[in-house]
């Protein structure tokens, strides 16, 4: 496999440049021809005795990449450009695959380096454009929505984007290292400190701009969520309040439960709520049965009963460990939520 190739003969310390020579214009004439997976083999020997030419690695990537291997393709492309001078065409190819797989701030890092070598580079500046406008829908789009890819967006490092030394050096001092670190802080706080220029917050304003976002905007965003969160929660509240003022008749439980329940003149689902199980199993004849059915009930309100201080819950359980009358009887009433639950349906059925 190219990939394998590519791994294991790169850590060849011997380079035979004659050899690979010979492979490479094999692939040449192969290409030349249409016959690409001929083209590939032969790049493939001249990249396994020659793993360090950048030509050579960078037409094996090209045509690779025509064929559908694009992981092995990036891979190629990427140590392409590792070169103190890489293949401008490389950077460019490498920046159309980053985008097609959504990584926009890598594509627009290998453009950027295109451009500052030769600021005319037509194909640069066209997918420059294109590689913009697709980072700026995805984040508007995502932002919207919350997605991950936006998230994923805000971790991108401030000097993937394209600002002066000295903006990107006032960034560093005031600790703001990500996007989402500059969208957490205001205009004003720019301003407030020493190190920035009007000039240096007008091109980040733009650089924002140019996105679709804005400083400050982080916070905006967090004080709306805080916002629904506080009505969300009086509205749970509202809920709760409504159904703890509803009968004690409305909530579905069984005959013996609910004449156990009668013993404490409770009359509302609040009145209950505010009992502990270690009252309710106290109750004569209520037993765990009973119980849990009531238990089950609540939490379809989302309501619960009254939970004792872990001191007391502790103490309780201490007690609860020792056996004594109290478990037969509460046995007992167990058995009795059982047949009274018969007695009940058989009842009903009548």
């Amino acid at each position: 496999m190219a990939g394998e190739t590519a791994t294991t003969d790169s850590s060849m310390e011997v380079r035979d440049e004659a050899t690979a020579r010979k492979y490479y214009e094999i692939g040449q004439k192969a290409e030349q021809a249409g016959e690409r997976l001929k083209a590939i083999e032969a790049y493939e020997a001249a990249f396994a005795v020659d793993p360090e030419n950048p030509e050579i690695c960078f037409r094996l990537a090209y045509n690779l990449d025509l064929v559908g291997e694009e992981d092995e393709a990036i891979h190629l492309y990427e140590q392409v450009i590792q070169d103190p001078q890489p293949l401008l065409n490389a950077l460019v190819n490498l920046a159309i695959l980053y985008e097609d797989r959504g990584q926009y701030a890598q594509a627009e890092r290998c453009i950027r380096q295109v451009l500052n070598t030769d600021p005319n580079h037509e194909r640069a500046r066209l997918y420059a454009k294109d590689i913009l406008a697709s980072r700026e829908m995805i984040i508007i789009d995502d932002r919207d929505r919350g997605g991950q890819r936006y998230s994923e967006l805000l971790e991108t490092p401030v000097t993937d984007f394209d600002l002066s030394v000295r903006t990107r050096n006032s960034l560093r001092k005031m600790n703001v290292r990500t996007l989402g670190d500059l969208l957490r802080i205001t205009e004003a706080d720019l301003h407030n400190y020493n190190n920035f220029s009007e000039s240096s917050i007008e091109e980040i304003k733009s650089m924002l701009a140019q996105r679709g976002l804005r400083l400050g905007q982080n916070l905006d965003q967090q004080q709306e969520s805080a916002h629904e969160d506080e009505e969300e929660q009086e509205n749970e509240n509202e809920a709760n309040a409504e159904a703890l003022n509803r009968s004690l008749n409305e909530l579905p439980m069984s005959v013996r439960a609910r004449k156990a329940l009668a013993m404490l003149n409770l009359q509302t689902i609040g009145d209950l709520c505010a009992k502990t199980e270690a009252e309710l199993m106290g109750i004569k004849n209520f037993g765990m049965t009973s119980l849990i059915e009531i238990k089950e009930s609540l939490s379809q309100l989302g309501l619960s009963l009254r939970k004792m201080p872990d001191s007391l819950e502790s103490g309780n359980a201490s007690a609860e460990a020792a056996p004594d009358a109290g478990s037969e009887s509460g046995e007992a009433a167990d058995a009795d939520d059982e047949s009274s639950d018969e007695d009940e349906s058989q009842s009903s059925g009548s």
